[in-house]
């Protein structure tokens, strides 16, 4: 069994414990964790388990590596720290260890990765002989190796989009809601996450990754974004009032040009209540991919997690993704990897 530490307990790391607990070849032997006030609890506490599993998080990363685990989950944010992450990463990846992880959005698409990225990976690569795989949490399978493997079901392919349709009413990370993607601020806030630029860094490795797999050539990646206001005050039950007038949805759009054409489009349509922009496309939860062309085809997959939560479900498939990509990857030569070369592997009765 390959010797696994979860890094993070937020959303993504408590699926990540759940998920290497259920792995028959995975054995948890270590969780790290940053909030102090977690430090000696039982993973499977932390994780929602309902029992013990009789391994605590501590907080001593030093210690966790030099215990030279087979693999590491890096489940810790990289959203407003990436270098932070990136170093955490490299870390692991120099103990020697299989790192898998959502949080470095650059190496979605590691082979047109910045080369100063790449080199730092690649180094840590050859000095410890780990390896790393990045997918990500939108779920990244819903970009990359789902639309590639529904691509092969048609004869011609005219569009190719991938939705992530969000509602946040059941939601219950306030700051990101609020703050990252900017629900219930003013219509003259801009919110990080769609400020220019932003959706391509982290989205666009992604749109390269399918036009790698189906051997398109991009002319550039376009960024469009639309806002609407709420018509009415709404309260959620973890994050409490969003006021009319506030933003109570965004959809954004990042573009693969093909010969002066959108083909490629990863689109994200998220709202703070249903009732806001009904006209656009519509979903609690759902991950879509639409192939227009002929045939044309639509798979919609939703996925529940924790008691029905939808966007549970969501981290719940990214980190499953990723977990039970490690067998792969220990018997892999040490290297770089993405979605193109890392294989889904079936998953198992319970």
């Amino acid at each position: 069994m390959t010797s696994t530490i979860v890094w993070g307990t937020g959303n993504v790391g408590r699926a990540a414990i759940r998920a290497v607990v259920a792995h028959p070849g995975l054995e948890l032997t270590g969780v790290v964790v940053h909030d102090p006030g977690k430090v000696g609890s039982d993973a499977g506490e932390l994780a929602g388990l309902g029992r013990q599993v009789g391994v605590a998080a501590g907080d001593d990363v030093d210690a966790v590596l030099a215990a030279k685990p087979g693999a590491v989950v890096y489940a810790a944010s990289g959203d407003i720290r990436p270098d932070e992450a990136l170093g955490d990463v490299l870390r692991a990846v120099r103990a020697g260890a299989v790192v898998v992880t959502p949080s470095l959005y650059a190496l979605y698409d590691q082979r047109n990765a910045p080369a100063e990225l790449r080199e730092q990976v690649l180094r840590a690569v050859a000095e410890g002989g780990g390896s790393l795989f990045v997918s990500g949490i939108d779920p990244g399978w819903g970009n990359d190796v789902l639309p590639v493997l529904i691509s092969g079901l048609g004869g011609t392919i005219d569009v190719i989009r991938c939705q992530e349709i969000f509602d946040y009413t059941s939601y219950d990370q306030e700051d990101s809601v609020r703050y990252l993607v900017g629900m219930g601020q003013p219509m003259d806030y801009e919110p990080p996450m769609i400020a220019p630029t932003v959706p391509t860094m982290v989205w666009g490795g992604q749109v390269r990754l399918i036009a790698r797999a189906l051997g398109a050539e991009l002319d550039d990646i376009r960024e469009h974004v639309e806002r609407q206001a709420l018509d009415v005050s709404v309260t959620t039950a973890a994050m409490g009032v969003f006021d009319k007038g506030t933003q109570g949805a965004v959809r954004f759009e990042v573009q693969g040009i093909v010969k002066g054409e959108p083909r490629i489009v990863v689109e994200h349509v998220t709202r703070i209540h249903p009732s806001c922009a009904p006209d656009w496309p519509t979903g609690e939860g759902a991950h879509r991919v639409i192939i227009e062309g002929r045939p044309r085809v639509q798979v919609t997959v939703e996925a529940t997690d924790e008691g029905g939560n939808r966007a549970a479900g969501g981290n719940a498939t990214a980190a499953g993704r990723l977990v039970n990509a490690i067998g792969w990857l220990t018997e892999a030569e040490p290297g770089l990897y993405d979605a193109l070369d890392v294989p889904i592997s079936p998953g198992r009765l319970a």
